[in-house]
């Protein structure tokens, strides 16, 4: 998996980074299809704004969340890309299973 931070307006310390990273390992860890995941931390007066493209095995799901306090931000923006990721992992694996009960059961 590729990661990548960047800062727009805003320097990306070691902190930020550890702290994006701890808090993307509980959304990796509920879905191990993802090859890369986008991360742009950007500051504009007093809005703090956190965007992440996470590239999975045919679709690309984004989320963004903003708040006076960076952490605050990546906080939110974590809890909403994890809703996503749940909900497309069991999109695709319910998409397997319905067609297994659907079929007819012949003897």
């Amino acid at each position: 998996m590729n990661l990548t931070i960047t800062g727009h307006h805003i320097e990306v310390t070691p902190a930020i980074r550890e702290f994006v990273t701890t808090k993307l390992d509980r959304v990796i860890r509920h879905f191990d299809h993802v090859t890369s995941v986008n991360v742009i931390l950007s500051v504009e007066k007093l809005r703090q704004k956190a965007e992440v493209t996470l590239h999975v095995r045919g679709k690309d799901i984004f989320s963004e969340a903003e708040d006076q306090d960076m952490y605050a931000a990546i906080d939110a923006l974590v809890d909403k890309l994890d809703r996503q990721v749940v909900k497309h992992k069991q999109k695709t694996q319910d998409h397997g299973h319905n067609a297994m009960k659907k079929q007819p059961v012949t003897e």
